[in-house]
């Protein structure tokens, strides 16, 4: 579990203190993560999550590659302990759907959503790409490489017409990263990020790329 192990690193970093739970004996290795406390056991099993008192636990991520293990493992933390947040792994794109609140499961993270979404982000002008739903919001946090040819390239970002209910929360150029304040304007070439509803997208694409999206 590499990627897990990094999350736990940079979440100590912060100043959390973090539980690694996991089954497989050779998966139990203190060394990468010294500062990080381990249980050896089934975090399917009531037993194991009373084991590691989870009722004292702000958030529990469930992250194994068995989407099946995830839902439980979220459902029983959220419903048995009484967690007030859980992140849920997807591995496989049809499964999505079933990581709901009804389900015990506060934030799903869909690892093959990411990842395409990461690949469309590099190679996408003009578009929309969406990066991340925010449930509970009913809101996105989408990306576009702003065209040379939109007719805002130059604005101040302050004068630009977004839709309603739409916010530009950064500005990224050359690996610096802008706070938008009204008179920073973006220019070509430009990584914009918003949170904006669904169905404002499209009418915010045709906005910024109009001859891609018949604006």
């Amino acid at each position: 579990m590499p990627w897990v192990v990094l999350i736990a690193r940079e979440l100590i970093d912060n100043g959390h203190r973090v539980l690694l739970i996991d089954k497989a004996p050779n998966a139990i290795r203190p060394e990468r993560v010294p500062n990080a406390e381990w249980l050896l056991a089934d975090s399917c099993e009531l037993s194991s999550l009373e084991e590691a008192q989870l009722d004292k636990c702000d958030v529990v991520i469930a992250a194994t590659g068995d989407d099946k293990a995830n839902l439980v493992t979220s459902l029983l933390a959220k419903t048995e302990f009484g967690v007030p947040r859980t992140v849920g792994r997807v591995n496989h794109p049809n499964n999505e759907w079933l990581f709901t609140e009804a389900r015990g499961v506060d934030v799903n993270v869909s690892t093959p959503r990411i990842m395409s979404a990461l690949v469309e982000e590099a190679v996408s002008v003009g578009d929309l790409v969406r990066l991340f739903t925010f449930r509970r919001g009913n809101a996105n946090l989408v990306e576009m490489t702003l065209p040379t040819d939109s007719p805002y390239v130059g604005t101040p970002s302050g004068l630009v017409p977004f839709p309603d209910n739409c916010a530009l929360v950064t500005i990224l150029r050359d690996g610096q990263v802008y706070t938008p304040n009204g008179e920073q304007p973006p220019e070509s070439g430009d990584e914009l990020l918003f949170v904006v509803p669904a169905d404002v997208e499209e009418e915010l694409e045709r906005l910024l790329s109009p001859r891609t999206h018949g604006g």
